[in-house]
């Protein structure tokens, strides 16, 4: 390492650690063992352009480890991005682009949110997956216009939470060439040293995942990660594992190799000190040496270069290829073909009753029909989540442009790898699993709707209903759980129309996930010709599904998915009782408490207290839209092994219970 390379890569230590203790809050110790690979990845092998940090072909970087984030943002600003020397000194402070974690949307560069150990290194196997696609489907002989790689960092934390695992796993069977994760080995987590949770030989347990692995026993040592780099990029048959052995806060005299340093300020002495033994040329907090400023700016040139190159390659394909051309472009920026739902069937009037997973399944027939990007799969479910579109090949490394994908009994790694596809552009990705199990994904969920993704969960087996399996596989709180999740859509249709209408829904969203509730049993046909109003309603989040007599209620009714049909029976009986009742179709809550308050105040008119709600699983919640004085019909309990009908009947989710409720309100 020459003098301007230390002075450089000495520069992201410091300004590291400077921010840390301007913050009084951070992690100080990764960001300055991991310096050296940063740079060379920043300067070597990254294919970037900080001007444009949005350009189509870039290398994607991940930093898994994202409470490293100064390592980042050190990165960003001395590699030219539009991070400021004063963002920096504003780290973790109110409406900075430079958050604790690196939060995707806030600075440019970040590519994804990363914080929650695990995450990060999953969503890096989407995006290689997507970039994988994209190939297949794109590349034409002479014109390699997606060609590029996915890098992360990930720490002892991230390969030890569960996600890893999985997500590993699933990239070394699907022989993903172009993924390369760096492996800070410093053997330091919070409590103490890593023997402390841990044996595991990481290295073995890769190779085992049929990945290649590479050895950096230095990590300060540049030309030996350029090496490990450099090999990783020419193996294309399997993803790289590169352990890389380094020393946590290198360079501090009293805190290095510590637990001291990972999670909070080194304090001023000992940064003077830090400063001093790695022969900086100044002790002034923030202080970049000029000829490292100019050599970090190279990254700017360079960059600019290696974009316009491809630009060029571009041009030349637009010229042979332009529909293809015009399709990628359309796809990279997240638009729907014009004709994208010309396939959809019309399910406003089915002439046989089905379950709604059925429905499910053929809208998305009509989806892919004309939309060729949409890609997903299951959980190992995809006979009973219909997710399977006809006709188009697994996605494997032998079929890269396939649209099936086994994502194996994976959970928590799909609802991960489905947000790297989505984040790098190109993909509409979906994926299915029973409703129960969305427990398992919940946090790859919860930022997706942090990171406003639109990728869309097919959860079937939506309630009790799906009988003798019993009360682990029959979602209670899971609908109470998801509908807590900010940004998040929640659709659980009442029959076909409104799943049809569920799916335009969830496609047409551009600004967050959604989920669609789906039932295992079959549900009633409903006649929407005569008085039922249109399915339309359900973009609307609830709606007036059947008016009272008159036109004005004594009681509403409202539920959702497959107790609509409970509510409109149970109307029936009250209204030939006397008893003037509205029934309400909210299948969304979101799309519904989004209304303004004149459309609520139509739908659930404050004049009208009595109110009955009706969904089987928790009642938590439904006070939202009954109000203190109405009756939530649903289960606080867990359910049980029997028949979907006995089940309904013994739990009391049925319609003499609604009526019974609904005479009482109304007195």
């Amino acid at each position: 390492m020459n003098d301007l390379q230390r002075l450089s890569v000495d520069a992201i230590r410091v300004l590291s650690m400077d921010a840390v203790e301007k913050a009084q809050s951070g992690h100080p110790g990764t960001p300055m063992a991991l310096a050296p690979v940063g740079y060379v990845l920043y300067h070597r092998h990254l294919r970037h352009n900080p001007k444009d940090p949005e350009w189509l072909d870039r290398d994607r970087f991940v930093l898994s480890c994202g409470h490293a984030s100064m390592l980042l943002y050190s990165l960003l600003h001395l590699s030219g991005y539009e991070i400021s020397e004063e963002d920096i000194k504003n780290f973790r402070q109110w409406g900075s682009p430079t958050a604790g974690h690196p939060e995707y949307g806030h600075a440019p560069g970040v590519e994804t949110t990363t914080g929650p150990l695990g995450q990060g290194v999953a969503m890096s196997v989407g995006m290689a997956l997507a970039e994988r696609w994209l190939a297949a489907h794109f590349n034409r002989p002479g014109h390699g216009i997606v060609d590029h790689f996915t890098y992360a960092l990930c720490s002892d934390g991230d390969v030890m939470e569960g996600i890893s695992h999985e997500a590993a796993e699933f990239a070394g069977h699907q022989k993903l060439g172009k993924l390369i994760w760096i492996f800070d080995d410093n053997r330091i987590s919070i409590d103490g040293s890593t023997t402390l949770s841990t044996s595991v030989d990481h290295a073995k347990r890769f190779e085992a995942y049929g990945w290649q692995v590479l050895r950096v026993e230095d990590g300060n040592d540049l030309d030996a990660i350029d090496a490990a780099i450099t090999a990783a990029k020419r193996e294309t048959a399997r993803p790289t594992f590169i352990v890389l052995r380094t020393t946590i806060a290198w360079g501090s005299p009293g805190k290095a190799n510590t637990s001291a340093a990972h999670g909070a300020p080194l304090g001023a002495k000992e940064i003077e000190a830090t400063k001093k033994a790695i022969g900086y040329p100044s002790l002034e907090p923030f202080y970049v040496d000029a000829a490292a400023r100019r050599h970090w700016s190279e990254c700017v040139d360079k960059g600019a270069g290696l974009e316009r190159s491809w630009h060029q390659k571009f041009a030349a394909y637009q010229a042979a290829h332009p529909e293809l051309a015009a399709e990628y472009l359309r796809t990279m920026a997240g638009d729907l073909p014009d004709n994208w739902d010309a396939g959809v069937p019309d399910l406003s009037a089915p002439k046989s009753a089905d379950a709604t997973r059925n429905w499910s399944g053929k809208v998305i027939q009509g989806i892919a029909a004309h939309v060729p990007n949409l890609v997903g799969g299951s959980a190992d479910l995809a006979g009973s989540n219909k997710t399977d579109i006809d006709g188009a090949d697994d996605l494997f490394a032998i079929t890269p442009g396939g649209r099936n994908v086994r994502f194996g009994i994976r959970e928590h790694a799909m609802g991960a790898v489905m947000n790297g596809m989505s984040l790098h552009g190109g993909v509409r990705p979906f994926g299915g699993t029973f409703l129960i199990f969305s427990d398992y994904m919940r946090p790859a969920i919860r930022l997706a709707a942090l990171m406003e993704q639109p990728v869309a969960y097919v959860f079937t087996h939506d309630s009790i209903g799906l009988g003798e399996d019993g009360p682990t596989h029959q979602p209670i709180e899971q609908l109470a759980s998801l509908r807590a999740i900010p940004n998040l859509l929640d659709l659980r249709p009442c029959d076909a129309a409104e799943t049809e209408v569920a799916w335009r829904v969830a496609m047409e969203r551009a600004d967050g996930p959604t989920f669609l509730a789906l039932s295992r049993q079959k549900v009633p046909i409903l006649d929407r010709s005569g008085p039922l109003e249109s399915a339309e309603g359900l973009r609307r989040g609830g709606y007036v599904l059947a008016e009272a007599s008159g036109g004005r209620p004594t009681v509403i009714i409202l539920a959702s998915g497959t107790e609509v049909s409970l509510a409109l029976a149970a109307r029936v009986r009250l209204e030939a009782e006397g008893t003037a009742t509205r029934v309400v179709s909210l299948p969304s809550w979101h799309l519904f408490a989004h209304q303004d308050a004149a459309y609520r105040e139509q739908v659930l008119p404050k004049s009208v207290a009595a109110r009955v709600s009706i969904e089987a699983g928790s009642t938590f919640g439904w006070e939202r839209w009954i109000g203190s004085e109405g009756s939530a019909v649903g289960l606080d309990r867990f359910g049980a092994s029997a028949p979907a009908e006995v089940l309904y009947e013994r739990l009391g989710v049925t319609t003499d219970r609604v009526v019974a409720e609904a005479s009482r309100l109304a007195r």
